[in-house]
């Protein structure tokens, strides 16, 4: 293989006009690793075709007990992938035994989570677990519990911290730390209502674990990835004002929130802060950092206005301290278009470099309990109206 070739090279080219044996730069090379996908939904679908354009991994089979989502997946993979083969299983203990297969990537409801690492782990294999990692504080502690001992590589789904974004806001706060000691944290997600799901399961928090722990949790870990830090105070205020008020499935009706506000305060004095809307006509989020030495602002905005502009955008205002930069950060088009903005790409690419031995920064099941604890005490403060201590919680449980 050439050095300079990339595992997303082929996409931007064209090579039709040759045959296998003229391609040395446009040649396929040979997935090192086969995965199952467990729970074959939209995310389901995502992961799939990322694994697929990432190249070192190829998709082996898939397993969903919903009959609709298997059929409607293999239709989906055949039309996108013709030729490949695709293994559909009849049970989760045939998929986790397969021993043609070396990792597991585990995108069923979120309620189900644990229920279904119980059956991987038996297998040894890698696993990728989508976010939230649980529902509830007492699956969360388990699944750490689990992963702490398993000797495969054990990644959770928080990928939001490989969008363009966030990567350049690590790189400036915490590696450069181009605005110094930071002191808040301010994090913002304006977006549509939650899309429709299989049995509408996230329409109600004891099948979703409520929103500030199903969708939140991205931003709750990336609080917790730039104070490094634990937090010990959690105050929300929140509500269900516009979505989903008159909605009914099955009998119940629909209990989550779709806005809040959310301050947390963490063992070393950091502060941060949430801002919530789910019935907002776009997706955006925003985050600012606020330092002794200056201040980090980025966003990512799709409006669906026909207006040419950047979609991403990151400035950083050191005053007399330094430099300021602003720009846009990307990625190349056919990773940003691939899900979550190229987050979900990253996320695959060091899933496997991890595999490899090459150790990547990517969320454990520590990191991804800390951002459940976090989502589930802001839920909790909104019931109850009280600042949720962090210690007593835990020890409640």
């Amino acid at each position: 293989m050439p050095e300079f070739r990339t595992n997303y090279y082929n996409p931007f080219f064209k090579s039709d006009h040759l045959t296998e044996k003229d391609k040395y730069i446009f040649a396929d090379d040979t997935p090192e690793y086969r995965f199952t996908i467990i729970g074959a939904g939209m995310i389901g679908q995502e992961h799939i075709r990322v694994t697929m354009l990432e190249g070192r991994a190829v998709i082996h089979g898939i397993y969903d007990s919903n009959a609709g989502s298997m059929e409607n997946t293999k239709e989906m993979f055949h039309r996108e992938f013709p030729g490949r083969n695709l293994v559909l299983y009849e049970t989760l203990d045939a998929a986790c035994m397969d021993p043609e297969v070396d990792g597991f990537i585990i995108c069923t409801p979120n309620y189900t989570h644990l229920e279904v690492v119980k059956e991987a782990v038996k297998s040894g294999k890698h696993i990728m677990l989508e976010k939230p990692m649980a529902t509830t504080l007492e699956d969360a502690l388990e699944l750490k519990q689990t992963a702490e001992d398993y000797q495969a590589v054990f990644q959770i789904g928080l990928q939001y911290r490989y969008k363009a974004i966030y990567r350049e806001a690590v790189h400036e706060v915490l590696e450069r730390r181009s605005i110094g000691d930071v002191k808040t944290i301010s994090i913002m997600e304006h977006r549509v209502p939650f899309l429709d799901k299989v049995d509408q399961w996230n329409k109600f928090s004891e099948y979703s674990g409520g929103t500030l722990v199903e969708k939140c949790c991205h931003y709750f870990d990336l609080m917790n990835l730039f104070a490094g830090s634990r937090p010990v105070q959690v105050y929300a205020v929140g509500d269900m004002d516009v979505n989903f008020r008159d909605f009914h499935y099955e009998g119940r009706d629909s209990d989550i929130i779709d806005d809040a506000f959310v301050t947390v305060k963490y063992e070393n004095g950091m502060k941060a802060h949430f801002n919530l809307c789910m019935f907002a006509p776009m997706f955006y989020e925003e985050i600012t950092l606020c330092g002794d030495q200056g201040r980090l602002k980025a966003y990512e905005n799709e409006d669906f206005l026909p207006l040419e502009r950047p979609s991403t955008h990151l400035e950083v205002l050191s005053g007399e301290s330094g430099t300021a930069r602003v720009g846009a950060p990307c990625y190349p088009s056919v990773i940003q278009e691939s899900g979550h903005n190229g987050a979900t790409y990253y996320e695959h690419k060091y899933f496997i470099d991890n595999i490899n031995g090459d150790t990547q920064s990517t969320a454990t099941a520590e990191e991804g309990f800390w951002s459940i604890v976090t989502g589930e005490a802001a839920e909790r403060s909104i019931k109850t109206g009280e600042v949720i201590q962090i210690k007593e919680m835990l020890d409640g449980n």
